[in-house]
């Protein structure tokens, strides 16, 4: 008999800390609330704390995730860690997420280092460890403290970013409902400089040097050792590949818009999502938009976004969602799945 990969659940933990754009506005003063909230979309982002690391917030959307399912966690066979800011350089952060929440020794774990497109990626981990037998309850983490890496001057990404973690547990079910796939992926590498962190890794080591601020010509403050986004060419790269991709995954599952319940991007800003949505033609009742409370938050935009719209009733247990992320890499990928 066929076994099925099936998304069981969602959870999201959100650090205590906000940055609303009232403080923002108060430290760039020619960005008032109101433009920064037509801007992006955002009225306030969370901010880990200074001691709290990505694991650490993925450790509690875990626990609340057993906590608030039911879920025993010793059933866990497999655990994936999504986050482009681990705790160390090593050992892998999934390692330590695994003894900090007291698996089995018998259950796998392991890091993907992908940030906005990596819920699609992990999924089809998730996915493809089931349906080949190797896994029956994948526990699917993602994770990320940008704030960490963001120089307090460059609004360019603060007004964006929050930080934020989810659990998704993917399970083995005998029945085809409920599936997860098909995917579609693809990459650009060329495309790497746009949204980087140019020092701190085996390429460039951080050091007096990269630690030299420089200020860019619409007045933000960075230094190599900080997040860096060109945001006119991840605009231009995303209203150019997102429709493309968006096409390519109907035809590959065989289906229309009218076919899918509900369209879920990576929750970028509203700006560009708008952009999107018009330019594909989506209907404006089956896309989701989820960002105003929480930001931009990586990886975990996605799953953050369904987790709501099931709290508000706009999106059932059985309805068909499209699933779509993109950014950093560049890296893409779109699926569509069947909601727990």
């Amino acid at each position: 008999m066929k076994t099925y990969a099936r998304l069981s659940a969602i959870e999201y933990y959100l650090p205590e800390l906000r940055l609303d754009n009232v403080t923002l506005s108060s430290e760039f003063p020619d960005w008032t609330p109101d433009k920064i909230l037509e801007k992006t979309g955002i009225i306030e982002r969370r901010v880990a704390d200074v001691n709290e690391t990505a694991a650490d917030l993925a450790y509690l959307a875990a626990e609340q995730l057993f906590r608030e399912q039911n879920i025993n966690k010793h059933d866990i066979d497999f655990l994936i860690f999504c986050t482009q800011t681990p705790d160390h350089l090593l050992p892998t952060s999934a390692c330590l997420i695994h003894e900090r929440l007291g698996l089995k020794k018998q259950c796998g774990a392991l890091d993907i280092g992908l940030g906005c497109s990596g819920y699609i990626y992990g999924m089809s981990l998730a996915k493809a460890m089931i349906e080949a037998g190797i896994s029956k309850n994948v526990l699917f983490l993602t994770g990320d403290t940008y704030s960490k890496y963001m120089h307090p001057k460059d609004r360019s990404v603060r007004t964006l970013f929050g930080d934020a973690a989810t659990a998704s547990l993917v399970i083995s079910s005998d029945a085809p409902s409920a599936k997860i796939g098909p995917f579609v992926f693809g990459t650009d590498g060329a495309g790497a400089e746009n949204l980087i962190i140019p020092a701190g890794g085996s390429r460039i080591a951080t050091s007096v040097d990269t630690a030299v601020e420089y200020t860019d010509a619409m007045g933000n403050v960075r230094s190599p050792n900080h997040l860096y986004m060109n945001g006119p060419e991840i605009m231009s790269f995303t209203l150019t590949s997102v429709p493309a991709v968006f096409k390519e995954i109907l035809e590959h599952a065989g289906k229309t818009i009218d076919d899918i319940d509900h369209v879920v991007f990576h929750q970028a800003n509203k700006f560009m999502l708008e952009a999107l949505r018009k330019k594909i033609k989506i209907p404006h009742d089956k896309f989701i938009i989820e960002l105003d409370t929480v930001g931009n938050t990586v990886s975990s935009t996605i799953p953050i976004a369904i987790a709501r719209a099931k709290q508000k009733g706009q999106i059932r247990r059985g309805d068909t969602v499209l699933i779509l992320g993109f950014g950093v890499g560049y890296s893409w990928g779109a699926a569509i799945l069947e909601s727990y």
